[in-house]
């Protein structure tokens, strides 16, 4: 099981690692690794497990932050209704994961960005795209996937995916001024 002790922080040269492609079919390891990501993924966001283990809430992991360079991530993106029900997850463990096609409308997150890798809170707005199609391998189906992703979806893989080019969210926030607002973007709540 993964737990908070299996992750690289922002202070790791190792983060910054650019990740290599992985070769098809994967590995037998590599798809119990990818398989630990996303169930780190569904405990961190159980309240009760999340308690017992010390995990931080996630999203999102890639392998990078397990000190891993693979283009290899994992996504758990829960569905709510208007009275915060859970009706659905968006759920992938993606190898090679590629944005190939997306939208030049820029979104962001109202309350900024976080990252398992990241212990200080950074505040600013992350640009990103509005809209992006990513195509990879998800392990969770073992087949081809296309996945086109609006809005906090959007957000969490391209975030996931700079991580695989050595890029952390906070690299991308405006320096002189984090919370200019980003002119005709889509605010996420």
């Amino acid at each position: 099981m993964i737990t908070m002790k299996d992750i690289i922080d922002d202070h790791n040269e190792k983060i910054r690692e650019v990740s290599k492609e992985v070769a098809l079919p994967i590995t037998n390891e590599e798809r119990e690794l990818l398989l630990q990501m996303h169930e780190f993924l569904v405990n961190s966001q159980d309240p009760e497990t999340s308690e017992k283990y010390d995990l931080r809430p996630a999203v999102g992991i890639a392998a990078i932050q397990l000190g891993i360079p693979k283009r290899m991530t994992a996504i758990h993106v829960l569905d709510f209704d208007e009275d915060g029900n859970v009706i659905g997850a968006d759920d992938y463990a993606l190898v090679n994961p590629k944005i190939i096609s997306h939208t030049e409308k820029q979104s962001y997150l109202k309350d900024g960005e976080g990252c398992l890798s990241v212990n200080d809170e950074v505040q600013g707005y992350v640009p990103r795209y509005a809209k992006v199609t990513v195509k990879g391998y998800d392990v969770l189906t073992d087949q081809e996937v296309k996945i086109v992703a609006r809005g906090f979806l959007s957000i969490c893989l391209q975030h996931e995916l700079d991580h695989f080019e050595g890029t952390l969210f906070y690299d991308r926030i405006n320096k002189e001024n984090p919370l200019a607002p980003i002119p005709n973007a889509m605010v996420i709540d």
